[in-house]
């Protein structure tokens, strides 16, 4: 059994090439039982982005808050404090806070796709 606050869970500088102003938070993984799956937790700053960027993993998404733009492929898809996105294997993506405020979101990958 696992329970915590995300305030209380280290945020890390996304050092990534073609990332900025962006945060991530390791959540829940298999150090805390979920064996092959980690759910994160990205904030972007304003006039920040996560890369636009591809791999052999899906995603699952949950905004929790602030508003930004999810590039898919060519389609740019507006999402907010609400939105779900799934982002099957190998589509090209992208995250970018349009917004004033924060932009934060979690994200559910297999263990394999948390660097």
């Amino acid at each position: 059994m696992y329970v915590n606050s995300l305030e209380k869970i280290e945020k890390k500088k996304v050092q990534t090439h073609g990332a900025q102003n962006a945060s991530k938070q390791r959540v829940i993984g298999p150090e805390h039982g979920w064996d092959g799956w980690v759910m994160r937790v990205f904030t972007i700053e304003k006039e920040g982005y996560t890369p636009k960027h591809a791999h052999g993993w899906p995603h699952i998404n949950y905004i929790i808050d602030g508003k930004g733009v999810l590039f898919l492929g060519d389609a740019r898809h507006i999402v907010q404090k609400g939105s779900v996105a799934y982002i099957p294997e190998g589509i090209e993506h992208q995250f970018i806070n349009e917004g004033d405020s924060e932009f934060s979101f979690m994200c559910i990958v297999p263990e394999a796709g948390d660097f």
